[in-house]
């Protein structure tokens, strides 16, 4: 490993000291997270071999809990695989919430595509009772210490913010430990690239399918430049390539069905990618308001979520301030071309 590289032990050390009087507690909490997803990663890593798609989220799940819940610092637990939150034994309790997704866009291992895990961090309420509950999580994303996401793709990778910028680090197999490889992170204001499952394009409010349209429509269209598309199926891929090139994530509310708002989880989905998205200098929205402002009313709420390159998500917020502007599209995303033939302007009907 070369000299000049920082490892995330001697990061957390350092932010220490940064803040007289810390007791230490977050550093060793952040740590045994990163131990957690490095023990997760070579389960991951095995394919196969370490069982079935569902095996591998009860194993990760297994992981989280049980690397975190008796440490000192957590107060209670929260996952996507819990029904309610675990509260950690009193004896051992701490000052902090962690909430998590032990392995987000599992349904992509089959065909060997990234994975990942997600983590918030929250303080626990100076007045919560003797027993943690689902009421102590529910805190806007406004009130999260920290957040971070672990991606195992060809390399694993952590990334982190504790309200400081975003910091990246990759795991070095050979002294077991991660990294710091890509410091300062910063998503590019201005994209041509956006990521949406186009499939659902039925579904969609208008004020996406005109962000969207115009995107395809390239530089003939209002846009005047061309835009890719590309879609992971694994918010951790999609989030960590907005990191790097810049883009827009779309997974935006749609009518079905009509009582369940979102797709993506509020606690341990959409807080913790807006906390990192927006201290990269980006933007996350739900279309209608920012997601770190919205008050969840349950543990396993969920919201659409769009967020990436700040200037076109603002654009897309302000597509939804103004529903009924922009033309009418047909049902069909190829409505108005082929794609076997040149494009040409969509016209209203």
């Amino acid at each position: 490993m070369p000299h000049r590289l920082k490892t995330l032990t001697r990061y957390t050390i350092e932010e220490e000291h940064r803040h007289p009087g810390s007791s230490g507690e977050f550093s060793a909490l952040v740590n045994v997270v990163a131990t957690a997803t490095k023990l997760i990663a070579n389960q991951v890593t095995r394919g196969a071999i370490a069982g079935s798609r569902s095996t591998l989220d009860a194993v990760a799940h297994d992981i989280m809990v049980s690397e975190t819940l008796s440490t000192g610092q957590l107060s209670a637990v929260l996952s996507e695989q819990m029904s309610a939150v675990r509260p950690v034994p009193t004896r051992r309790r701490g000052k902090y919430l962690l909430a998590f997704d032990p392995l987000d866009g599992s349904s992509n291992i089959d065909v060997n595509l990234p994975v990942g895990t997600i983590f918030s961090v929250l303080r626990a309420p100076p007045d919560a009772g003797d027993v943690p509950c689902d009421a102590d999580f529910l805190q806007p994303g406004t009130q999260q210490v920290c957040a971070g996401f672990t991606l195992y793709g060809p390399a694993t990778m952590l990334v982190l913010t504790t309200g400081n910028g975003v910091d990246g680090f990759t795991l070095e197999r050979e002294i077991g430990a991660f990294v710091l490889t890509h410091p300062r992170m910063r998503i590019p204001e201005e994209t041509t690239g956006f990521a949406i499952n186009a499939a659902n394009e039925r579904f969609w409010e208008r004020p996406v399918r005109r962000y969207v349209h115009e995107c395809l429509d390239g530089v003939d269209g209002p846009r005047a430049r061309d835009f890719n598309m590309r879609w992971v199926a694994s918010l951790v891929a999609d989030t960590f390539h907005i990191l790097t090139r810049g883009g827009v994530y779309l997974y935006p509310y749609d009518t079905r069905p009509p009582q369940r708002p979102g797709r993506v989880a509020l606690l341990y989905g959409a807080n913790p990618i807006a906390f990192i998205v927006e201290q990269a200098g980006g933007w996350a929205t739900t279309g209608g308001a920012r997601v770190r402002e919205v008050t969840p009313t349950d543990v396993h709420q969920r919201v659409p979520l769009i967020f990436g390159s700040r200037n076109e998500v603002q654009r897309i917020e302000h597509y939804h301030s103004e529903p009924e502007e922009g033309p009418r599209f047909d049902s069909s995303l190829f409505g108005t071309r082929s794609l076997f033939r040149p494009a040409g302007r969509a016209k209203p009907v």
